[in-house]
C-alpha cells in the first residue's frame, strides 16, 4: 500500500514491464520485484528521488521516445507536453497519448508532464488527476523540506 493506493509490478526477462493500481493474486516475488517494492517504498517515504530499475515498457518507437524523455525529468520538476513534442518533432497530442499509454507510471514519471498553460492535463493511473496532483505535491514538498 502506498500514498496513492495499492500498486502491483510485473516483470519479464528480469525487467519491469508493467506497474498498475490494485492488488493482484500473490505471484512469485522475484529479487527484481522485491527491489521494485523497496524502491517504491523509499520513494513514498521521501528517501528516494530517482529509481534505478531495469525497465522494458512495450510500445511504439514514438511512445518509447516520449517515455525516455519522461525519465529524464528530474524529481520535483515538470515539463510541458509541447516542449517534449518539439524535441521529438511530434505533436503535443501524440505526447499526451503516449503518456496515457505509459505501462509503468511513477517509475516512468508521466505525472511530471503538464500543459503549457499551467493546466495539469490528464492522468490514467489511480484516481486520475487527483493522483497526479498528489504525486506532484509530494515531490515538491520533499524538495522544499530538503532545501530548508
Amino acid at each position: 500500500m502506498t500514498a496513492v493506493g495499492t500498486l502491483s509490478c510485473f516483470e519479464e526477462n528480469e525487467k519491469i514491464i508493467v506497474l498498475e493500481w490494485g492488488q493482484v493474486p500473490q505471484g512469485i516475488e522475484t529479487p527484481l520485484l522485491k527491489e521494485a517494492k523497496a524502491q517504491l517504498s523509499a520513494y513514498f517515504s521521501a528517501k528516494l528521488t530517482e529509481f534505478d530499475l531495469p525497465l522494458d515498457p512495450m510500445g511504439t518507437d514514438h511512445q518509447k521516445k516520449v517515455w525516455q524523455k519522461m525519465i529524464e525529468i528530474p524529481f520535483g520538476q515538470t515539463r510541458p507536453y509541447g516542449e517534449i513534442a518539439k524535441e521529438l518533432n511530434s505533436s503535443a497530442q501524440a505526447v499526451g497519448s503516449a503518456c496515457g499509454k505509459n505501462p509503468i507510471p511513477i517509475l516512468i514519471p508521466c505525472h511530471r508532464i503538464v500543459g503549457s498553460n499551467g493546466n495539469m492535463g490528464g492522468y490514467s493511473g489511480g484516481e486520475g488527476l487527483e493522483t497526479k496532483l498528489q504525486l506532484l505535491r509530494m515531490e515538491e514538498a520533499i524538495l522544499r523540506a530538503r532545501t530548508h
